[in-house]
């Protein structure tokens, strides 16, 4: 058995070790400091470390701290999301989306994003909500775009919490309620989003005091849960 707990060591040594390495070089940049960046995660992303396959594909697809590749970022970003690596897959997603560096296809698009979404990533699963809401490379289906925008929402991704906020505010794939509505947008709000804010004070100038007081409470509620 000793060959094997050595090895074991071993592993977990190279794993602590890349993990290091990997913080040191998301540190720098999201510090703006994309040379330092690129010098953790290369290396990393050779030795098939998922997190810096797609962080290095970020840096690509972005232009930041090496020339603009789409091509190069969408081999980083398949390789992560071969592996499962849920940001990978929504990267990947958007690229099929967007036709960058592939062939625009919104169903590719849509089965990354619901990989990724399933696995409980807030990106994918907003992104999935607007496939829905746009009605592309899926049916158009307002039930399907606010089970997903709730669940991004539940994890304080403001786009989605603005957007289901107007969801409510039109009444679409749910009843029209401007208490939940205000809720939503306030949310948001409370987290710098402008456009939130400007629907919050849009629709409060259809509710009555009492339903913004009941607003203001449930917000305050899911703040509490959401801390």
């Amino acid at each position: 058995m000793r060959p094997i707990i050595v090895l074991l060591i071993m592993i977990l040594s190279i794993a602590n070790a890349s993990a290091a390495d990997f913080g040191k070089g998301r540190n720098a940049w999201l510090a703006g400091d994309y040379a330092t960046a690129l010098k953790e995660f290369q290396p990393l992303a050779e030795q098939r470390y998922v997190p810096a396959q797609n962080n290095l594909g970020v840096m690509y697809s972005q232009g930041q701290g090496v020339p603009q590749d789409y091509v190069l970022a969408e081999k980083l970003f398949r390789l992560a999301a071969e592996q499962r690596y849920a940001p990978a897959q929504n990267n990947l997603g958007i690229m099929y989306r967007d036709g960058e560096g592939v062939p625009q296809d919104y169903v590719q698009a849509v089965k990354l994003f619901r990989l990724a979404a399933d696995q409980g990533n807030a990106d994918a699963q907003y992104n999935l909500g607007v496939m829905y809401y746009k009605g592309r490379g899926v049916p158009q289906d307002y039930v399907q775009v606010v089970k997903w925008y709730r669940m991004a929402a539940e994890q304080r991704y403001v786009p989605a919490q603005n957007n289901l906020g107007v969801m409510y505010y039109f009444g679409n794939g749910v009843p029209q309620d401007y208490v939940q509505a205000h809720m939503w947008f306030n949310l948001a709000a409370a987290q710098g989003d402008k456009d939130a804010a400007e629907n919050r004070d849009i629709v409060a100038g259809r509710m009555t005091p009492a339903q913004i007081a009941e607003a203001q409470r449930l917000a305050a509620v899911w703040a509490a849960k959401m801390r």
